[in-house]
C-alpha cells in the first residue's frame, strides 16, 4: 500500500505486518484530468468523493481528505453491480487508510468500518509505522487494471495495480516534502480478499502487495 518509501525501519515493520493480508496496482504518465482530489467527484474512470462515492445505507464513516492527496482510478467501472460494489467499497478502504494516517488516528471508525480481522491489524500497523515515521504523503497516486472474481454472493477476490512515484512523503510537522528518488520500484500489486457484511458494505479481511510485480509494471 506504499507511497514512497518509509524510512527503513518503519518500512521493515509495517511490511511485516502488511505481509498478513492484501493488493493492489498502479499506472503512469497521469495527465491532469487523470488526477482526482480526495474529495472531488469523478466518472467511471476518476475517483468518486471519499465522503460520497456509496450510499449512505450502512452507516459508512464520512472521509475527508487533504487537496494535496489526489488519486487516479482507472478503469473501475465493470458494468456488474455485485463486482463494482466491491470495488466502491476497496476504493473507500485506500481512502480511510489515508484518513487514519492524515488524522494520526489508528482507532479511525473508517478503518475499522472497511478492514476487518488481520486486514485491520495489518493496517493499524502500517498506519503506525508512517505516524512513528513523522511522515504523511503528498501527490498522485494512481490505481489501475482492477480485476474482480467472485467466489459467491458474500465474497470476492479484487486484485489491482498502483504506480506511485508521483507521491511524495511529506513531514507531519513541517510540512517539507521529500521528493528525493526512490530505489523501489514504483508499481505494487494489491490483491485483496473481501466480504460482504451484514449491512452490505464489502470489508477487506485479507490483504497483500508486492512492490515491484511484473504483472503491473509489464
Amino acid at each position: 500500500m506504499k507511497r514512497r518509501s518509509l524510512p527503513v525501519a518503519a518500512a521493515l515493520a509495517a511490511t511485516a505486518a502488511l505481509l498478513l493480508t492484501a493488493c493492489g496496482s498502479g499506472d503512469d504518465e497521469a495527465s491532469d484530468n487523470d488526477k482526482i482530489a480526495g474529495a472531488d467527484t469523478g466518472d467511471a474512470t476518476a475517483s468518486d468523493s471519499p465522503s460520497a462515492s456509496t450510499s449512505n445505507d450502512a452507516g459508512r464513516p464520512r472521509i475527508t481528505l487533504p487537496d494535496d492527496m489526489n488519486y487516479a482510478f482507472e478503469g473501475w467501472k465493470t458494468g456488474d453491480a455485485t463486482k463494482d460494489a466491491a470495488l466502491s467499497d476497496a476504493q473507500q478502504a485506500l481512502y480511510s487508510v489515508d484518513d487514519a494516517i492524515t488524522k494520526g488516528d489508528t482507532d479511525s471508525k473508517a478503518l475499522a468500518f472497511y478492514f476487518q480481522g488481520e486486514a485491520l491489524v495489518s493496517e493499524v500497523k502500517w498506519v503506525q509505522a508512517w505516524l512513528d515515521a513523522n511522515i504523511t504523503w503528498t501527490g498522485t497516486i494512481r490505481y489501475f487494471d482492477p480485476r474482480v472474481t467472485l467466489s459467491d454472493k458474500k465474497t470476492a477476490v479484487v486484485i489491482y495495480c498502483a504506480y506511485d512515484a508521483k507521491a511524495y512523503n511529506k513531514n507531519r510537522k513541517t510540512d517539507k516534502v521529500d521528493k528525493t528518488a526512490s530505489a523501489d520500484s514504483p508499481y505494487v500489486l494489491y490483491n485483496t480478499r473481501m466480504e460482504k457484511n451484514a449491512k452490505g458494505v464489502w470489508q477487506t479481511t485479507g490483504l497483500l502487495t508486492k512492490r515491484g510485480a511484473e504483472q503491473c509494471s509489464g
